[in-house]
């Protein structure tokens, strides 16, 4: 994987990808999800929440390596603040 240049920001985002959706997974299991309509302008399962967010969270980290001189660490806190909020009331 030497020739990735993995940066420990860009591998703690995947590890937590990683881990939300086994955490997901299993808590679908456990409790089937049920259709819902929050701010978002279409019916939502945790599922598709899940992944509006997680995608959304990619194009934030892509916007902020290729176009501002932010840390990516910003990137990474914005992005989890984002999925909460989505995940809560999306």
């Amino acid at each position: 994987m030497e020739w990735m240049v993995w940066t420990t920001p860009t591998a703690l985002f995947f590890a937590a990808i990683a881990a939300i959706l086994m955490g997901m997974t299993a808590w679908e299991i456990v409790s089937p999800t049920v259709e819902r309509k929050g701010f978002l302008p279409i019916a939502t399962t945790r599922g598709d929440r899940l992944f509006i967010g997680l995608l959304s969270s990619a194009y934030l980290h892509l916007l902020v390596v290729g176009f501002t001189p932010l840390s990516i660490w910003l990137a990474l806190g914005a992005s989890v603040v984002w999925l909460l909020v989505l995940l809560r009331w999306g």
